[in-house]
């Protein structure tokens, strides 16, 4: 199995979206939150439509950074990556069946009819306020930074070090659009971060000893 999917790592990824997304959709329509997750800094932010561009964003930089990892990085760059990713999103989606949580932060209604408005409508329209913690978007966006810290790291220099920062600021825009958009609580936000910080170590220790492992046995 290990061999077919370093043989195919495009089916692999397509076939875990598939996993995924039917493990994901079967907890938003048979799953009732019984945890309604809230604490006192939910109440000072502010909602904010234009949040939302940050938002979308998630759904493109994290799909663009595996290809751009897996075309034009070495491939261990690559599974560097997808172990924590996928191993965390399957690991939010095990937590969400086993304690059912939502938030319920939105506002009744949102002014106007201009484009951001319209968007954030459908957005709310399509993805529940259920099965938030901890959150995927904030995982994920972790995660992906982290990748990019390591890539800047491992070959300093100006560019590098420019593309770093950007994508730091990218990420930071998308956790705080989780916020912003009453998607998620900021426990959801934290929990999220705190479990991509482990899991990237956790990623770390397997593959630093992966490497003594393999030397060990030729």
């Amino acid at each position: 199995m290990i061999d077919w999917c370093k043989r195919h790592p495009i089916l692999f990824m397509a076939g875990y979206l598939v996993f995924y997304l039917v493990c994901f959709g079967a907890l938003e329509h048979f799953i009732k939150p019984e945890w309604i997750v809230h604490c006192f800094l939910d109440d000072w932010i502010p909602f904010c439509k234009y949040a939302v561009i940050p938002y979308f964003a998630w759904f493109v930089w994290v799909p663009a950074t595996l290809f751009w990892l897996l075309f034009t990085q070495p491939r261990q760059e690559f599974w560097r990556l997808c172990l924590p990713l996928f191993g965390g999103m399957t690991l939010c989606v095990a937590l969400c069946a086993l304690i059912p949580n939502g938030v319920d932060l939105r506002p009744d209604s949102i002014p106007g009819n201009d484009f951001f408005t319209q968007v954030v409508r459908q957005l709310w329209g399509v993805d529940t306020d259920t099965n938030v913690w901890p959150s995927i978007h904030a995982f994920n966006s972790m995660t992906v930074a982290l990748s990019y810290h390591r890539w800047a790291k491992a070959k300093p220099s100006t560019q590098r070090r420019v593309v770093g920062t950007c994508m730091q600021l990218l990420n930071l825009s998308i956790l705080a659009s989780t916020v912003l958009l009453r998607q998620h609580s900021v426990i959801d936000l934290f929990c999220g971060v705190a479990l991509a910080l482990v899991l990237d170590y956790v990623a770390d220790y397997v593959t630093a000893h992966a490497r003594v492992w393999i030397q060990q046995e030729a």
